[in-house]
């Protein structure tokens, strides 16, 4: 068996409001929309290499209770980037929170570390 593919698939408040941030602040363009119109139950966004599928709160817990009960606790995404310093700088337009400042780790990485709208941790990387 060879995995050829890993999408998050992250439960959210709202999707419309994801797909905002995601599009804004990591530049990531919409996939699909489910419905094709608002309001929607799920959404992607993807940039031809990676892809993160949104799933509405409130439709999941009908399907899913315990999924739904802890939206933003229980994952997080590293992303590595060619330029941390234009992703920090939309982070900081967007109001967004940042847990981790920029930081030089030892094995050789830039990174910082925020949060999405639900919650959950983005931390961008950059080769030094």
């Amino acid at each position: 068996m060879q995995i050829k593919k890993l999408t998050p698939n992250l439960v959210v408040r709202s999707v419309e409001a994801s797909l905002k941030f995601y599009r804004e602040v990591l530049q990531l363009e919409t996939g699909m929309t489910v419905p094709e119109q608002p309001p929607y139950v799920f959404a992607s966004v993807t940039n031809g290499t990676i892809e993160i599928f949104f799933n509405d709160q409130k439709v999941v817990a009908k399907e899913y209770p315990r999924l739904a009960g802890t939206i933003g606790a229980s994952l997080t995404l590293y992303m590595e980037v060619d330029s941390l310093r234009a992703v920090l700088d939309r982070v900081e337009k967007a109001g967004a929170k940042i847990s981790m400042p920029v930081t030089e780790q030892f094995y050789g990485m830039k990174e910082f570390a925020f949060e999405d709208q639900d919650g959950y941790t983005i931390t961008i990387a950059e080769k030094m």
